[in-house]
């Protein structure tokens, strides 16, 4: 299976970043944002703001899939930003192995994404000009991977999401489905400890869509998901199930 068949292959990513720790967990702690505020605080007079999150607080073990939940607007995306430190909260703490990620500065920041976080975008965000291969290492030359090692690590990524023999095509000769198998292995690549999918189901058909929910299935034996999305199929695979509305947590089941 999945796991099975990247186990060999995660030993490159490591030998070449050093080793980490076996287990983590993403928190959030009274965590408030706010779009368009100023001096980074709330303020009520400025009717330009648009508040996206109110004093969420929320957990992701380890080896978990967590599924976030709610209508248009109810915050989901801006979790997932938070997570991926794409943000920074106006209030509260986002916590990824015990580090407050609003604390760091922008630099240091990304360093911490690049490493430990793996996003999954709905439309892919695959570069059109590079093969299924060159876009799932290309995080890998971000962090300074040598070449040999980027090729094999992308190479049984691939393999492992059942892509071996697409590895020279460009993304705009895969299916969607292909595409989003690329997207997931790309994630995958710096071997993160927390992965965040953003209606990693909603550009595909239904057998398509229940493939690639089996490959997130698997994803999350060996780390943190955290997953955004109105469809009930992949909200089903999730261990736990977070319901946001107008920005706050309404329910955990």
């Amino acid at each position: 299976m999945f796991n099975r068949s990247l186990q060999d292959s995660r030993s490159s990513a490591s030998d070449s970043e050093g080793e980490r720790e076996s287990t983590a967990a993403v928190r959030l702690e009274g965590v408030s944002h706010q779009y368009g505020s100023t001096g980074g605080r709330f303020r009520s007079s400025d009717e330009r703001a648009v508040t996206a999150l109110r004093d969420v607080s929320l957990e992701v073990p380890a080896e978990t899939v967590v599924g976030l939940e709610g209508p248009s607007g109810s915050g989901k995306s801006t979790v997932l930003h938070a997570v991926a430190g794409l943000l920074v909260p106006t209030e509260g703490r986002v916590e990824l192995r015990d580090t407050d990620l609003a604390a760091l500065s922008d630099a240091e920041r990304t360093r911490v994404r690049r490493r430990h976080i793996g996003i999954v975008f709905q439309r892919f965000h695959l570069l059109p000009s590079l093969s299924a291969r060159a876009n799932v290492a290309l995080p890998l030359v971000q962090a300074g991977v040598p070449r040999a090692d980027r090729r094999e690590r992308a190479t049984a990524l691939l393999e492992a999401v059942g892509l071996g023999d697409r590895t020279t095509h460009l993304p705009g000769e895969l299916s969607g489905g292909e595409r989003q198998r690329v997207a997931i292995a790309r994630a995958l690549s710096t071997d993160p400890d927390v992965v965040v999918a953003d209606e990693p189901t909603g550009e595909l058909d239904t057998a398509t869509g229940a493939d690639v929910l089996e490959l997130l299935t698997d994803v999350g034996r060996d780390r943190a998901v955290l997953v955004a999305s109105h469809d009930e199929a992949t909200l089903d695979v999730a261990d736990r199930v977070v319901t946001l509305c107008d920005g706050r947590v309404e329910d955990v089941r």
